[in-house]
């Protein structure tokens, strides 16, 4: 275990941009009575009349909606539209309501909304199990980073290729689960995931075409095609994940009501449906995925964070942290003994070195074999000196490892 040192400063969290807004009412200038109505529809909110052309009357879902409602205009055209809007989200932001902060949510960051639903038993008072709420967030994560990742590249397999940008489009996504461990949504904002949404609506209704054609011809063809839309071994796996254990699941993607449906999506798509019967072909969706991708010719500059070998002589085995090359945090090779002491003697200086190889499938796309041409590289001062600074801290290592060469 790590501790910080009591005189090193605690390190800044930057909030997420809708943490300080959602609980407190947004600026009825700022607000399209549009929206506001879209989005009560959209999360269960019941219209019960109010003056046509005017305004509407909004009760809450459930059985305890009828006693709270709230007057929604339609339009800014009247003198009173200001007042009852103000008034609809002060009520908005003191509700109890899971569906109000919901709408909050949506109204402070413009969001695309991702919904998942999972069939599963329930236990007393509609609660559910801890382990079924952990798979349904760690299913939908999946789901979303395989998104990410389809925004950045169509291949059948990733391993560790994009995997930082992937991750860090997730960053300002919210995730608001609804109770009993069946139900999740997420938020995604239009400004920065867009691209991330689109691109899993399109994956998800392609995976749910090769499968159907799968288990009406057996053959996998359609499996090969739905790349193109997004489809890969990690969405698969994602898909595995939410329905095992099920009954079935169901994924909708539901557009921001002020940004419009991007183009080529469905006003109102119907929520794309999975079963356990699914969960062969998904398997063997995945397993064809893995075995199809090839190793990748690569040029990778990169600087030695670790070097490795039985004696003084001979081979080795070094692990390069990647500059520039490769869609990889790290990767490892084994060189022989002139390229093996020529990469140590590279660390020991403060260079980086480039390299060439195939970056194989195999194992993540995190190995690289048949390497050759190392060749340390020449950087400016301020990254030498970063370098050289990760040397000093590591030096009784690095000497142990190159054999006191």
């Amino acid at each position: 275990m790590t501790h910080r040192p009591l005189d090193e400063p605690a390190r800044i969290v930057r909030p997420h941009p809708v943490e300080p807004l959602w609980n407190q009412p947004p600026d009825p200038a700022q607000v399209d009575p549009a929206v506001l109505s879209a989005l009560l529809h959209r999360h269960g909110w019941q219209r019960r009349g109010g003056a046509p052309g005017r305004y509407g009357r909004w009760t809450p879902p459930g059985p305890g909606g009828s006693g709270t409602s709230l007057l929604v205009p339609e339009t800014r055209a009247f003198p009173d539209s200001e007042d009852l809007l103000g008034e609809a989200l002060l009520a908005l932001s003191r509700s109890g309501s899971p569906s109000a902060r919901d709408v909050l949510v949506g109204l402070a960051v413009p969001s695309d909304e991702i919904r998942w639903w999972r069939d599963v038993p329930t236990g007393p008072v509609d609660a559910a199990p801890w382990a079924v709420e952990d798979q349904l967030r760690t299913a939908a994560r999946q789901m979303l980073l395989a998104g990410a990742l389809a925004t950045r590249a169509r291949v059948g397999y990733y391993g560790a290729r994009h995997r930082r940008p992937a991750a860090a489009a997730l960053e300002n996504v919210l995730v608001g689960a609804a109770p009993g461990g069946r139900r999740l949504t997420a938020f995604v904002p239009v400004g920065t995931g867009r691209p991330l949404a689109v691109r899993l609506h399109e994956a998800l209704y392609a995976a749910r075409e090769a499968i159907d054609y799968q288990r009406a011809t057996g053959g996998m063809d359609a499996f090969d095609a739905a790349v193109e839309a997004g489809v890969s071994h990690e969405l698969t796996e994602a898909l595995v994940a939410l329905v095992r254990g099920s009954e079935g699941a169901r994924i909708a993607v539901e557009w921001a009501p002020g940004a419009g449906v991007p183009e080529g999506c469905a006003t109102q798509a119907e929520p794309v449906e999975f079963s356990p019967g699914d969960l062969p072909a998904l398997r063997e969706a995945g397993a064809r995925y893995l075995r199809a991708e090839p190793s990748v010719p690569v040029r990778i500059t990169g600087t030695v964070v670790r070097l490795r070998r039985s004696g003084p002589r001979g081979e080795g085995t070094v692990r390069l942290r990647v500059i520039a090359g490769a869609e990889v945090p790290h990767v490892r090779m084994t060189l022989d003994e002139e390229a093996y002491r020529i990469a140590g003697h590279a660390h020991l200086v403060g260079l980086p070195v480039r390299v060439h190889g195939r970056l194989e499938s195999r194992g993540g796309f995190r190995r690289l074999v048949a390497a050759s041409g190392v060749t340390p590289v020449q950087v400016d001062e301020a990254e030498r000196d970063r370098l050289m600074k990760s040397l000093q801290e590591n030096l009784d290592f690095f000497e142990e490892a190159c054999g006191g060469e």
